[in-house]
Parts: structure tokens; C-alpha cells; sequence
């Protein structure tokens, strides 16, 4: 078993995964750009057993995705207000962890077999995106499952270049 550990800001809100990710998303949507403040969400994707509350009870806030018109459900720190994990009315057995709380934010491979890039189309243009690596210009699958075709590039891109 492999367990990580992570946590709010204020360590009020503790956790531990017991597995290792199912896969790891990279989304470049709005959403997660407001949410991280940041220019996109390093997601790695468990199944909601493999998630354990270690301490703390967070809260949740529930918004609708633009992409999907499902609720996507934001769990938080009630005291500090640190975002930890989304659960997911389209995908509800999985969860993804907002990668920068976990105590160590690296230790889950960012390969490319196990990993992508969505919503490209919502990027910065300064973004660079790695060669190898699926990439897809908003989500990955449609509302009814169905794959979309990925887009790998041969050499590193920037996305303003494409």
C-alpha cells in the first residue's frame, strides 16, 4: 500500500491517500485556474476509497462545470479555507487531490501513460506543454463517455505556438 499524507494551510484539515493515483490530470479549464490561482490544476485522480479524512471535517462547496453542466463538488478547509479535493456528481467514485497539498507535492509521476492535459483551448499562451504527453482541447471524454481524440505532440509546445 502506499499512503501520502497532506493538508490545509493551517493543518486543521489532515488527510492520507492509500493508493497510487488512477491517473493525473493537468486542467487548464477556468474553474481551475480561479480555484488554484494559478494557470492550471495538477489533479491526481483516486478512487474515493483510497481517500481517508485524517483529522478535521472540511467543508464543501458545490458548483456546476461550463464543461460538463455537472456538479463538481470543492472540498475545503472550513478555517483556512485551503482547497484539498474535488468529488465529482459526473465521476462519483473518484476524487482528485489538489496536488500542492499534499506534504510532499512531487511524489506521484507526471508520465506520460498515466497523464494529460485538458481544456487547452482555455490556456495561457505562455503555457508549455510536454512532448509525449495526451493532450485535449477541453475534456478528455464527452457527457455520455465517450473518448475524444487526443492530441500528442512530438517536441515540447507552447501554446500560443500552436
Amino acid at each position: 500500500m502506499t499512503r501520502h499524507e497532506g493538508g490545509c494551510l493551517c493543518g486543521a484539515v489532515r488527510y492520507a491517500t492509500l493508493a497510487m493515483p488512477s491517473r493525473v490530470t493537468v486542467c487548464h479549464c477556468r474553474f481551475c485556474q480561479r480555484a488554484t490561482g494559478s494557470a492550471y490544476m495538477v489533479e491526481p485522480i483516486f478512487d474515493e476509497r483510497d481517500l481517508v479524512v485524517l483529522s478535521g471535517a472540511p467543508k464543501i462547496y458545490d458548483q456546476v462545470s461550463a464543461g460538463s453542466g455537472k456538479v463538481v463538488h470543492v472540498h475545503f478547509c472550513p478555517d483556512c479555507g485551503t482547497k484539498l479535493w474535488l468529488s465529482f456528481e459526473r465521476f462519483p467514485d473518484a476524487v482528485g487531490i489538489y496536488a500542492g497539498t499534499f506534504d510532499d507535492p512531487c511524489w506521484f509521476p507526471l508520465a506520460p501513460e498515466t497523464s494529460k492535459h485538458i481544456f487547452l483551448g482555455a490556456a495561457r499562451p505562455d503555457t508549455i506543454v510536454p512532448a509525449g504527453v495526451p493532450t485535449f482541447t477541453e475534456h478528455a471524454t464527452t457527457n455520455d463517455g465517450t473518448p475524444q481524440q487526443a492530441t500528442i505532440f512530438e517536441t515540447c509546445r507552447r501554446i500560443g505556438d500552436l
